[in-house]
């Protein structure tokens, strides 16, 4: 039976893409190097925790784990460069309420917050408190504010 030239083709594909298949089997995570961007300064409490994170996961997942500080723009930049990354699961970003919530409310970003990040882990709860001298009379939040 006399085989058409693009039936030809499409079988050639096939064989290659079969073939392609065994040899480009899924790397088992993590096979390199894993980055957490800190949207600020190094010292701070978001870098701290970044660090201690980065210390106890190194040794289970065999794989060296950095952190990067990126700084500026109110955690924007640091934000900027995760969403820029390749979205393979070796960048992650390590933020708080400021750089991964009040920024979308407050500025046009160049990124969804919502869209173009999925939450992993909630690593920290940070109470706020409001404290005043005595000389002043209120008792609550309510007595302050009148």
């Amino acid at each position: 039976m006399k085989l058409l030239r693009r039936q030809i083709l499409h079988l050639a594909t096939g064989a290659a893409a079969l073939a392609a298949s065994r040899i480009a089997w899924a790397q088992n995570y993590p096979s390199r190097t894993i980055k957490i961007v800190v949207p600020y300064p190094a010292g701070g409490p978001t870098d701290l925790v970044a660090r201690i994170i980065a210390e106890k996961i190194r040794g289970p997942l065999g794989q060296p784990v950095i952190v990067e500080n990126v700084a500026g723009g109110s955690g924007i930049n640091g934000v900027g460069r995760v969403v820029r990354a390749a979205p393979d699961g070796y960048t992650l970003i390590l933020g708080n309420n400021g750089s991964n919530v009040l920024n979308g409310a407050l500025y046009s970003l160049p990124f969804d917050l919502i869209e173009d990040f999925e939450p992993v882990a909630r690593l920290t709860t940070n109470p706020q408190v409001i404290v005043t001298t005595k000389a002043i009379p209120a008792k609550n939040l309510s007595e302050l504010l009148v």
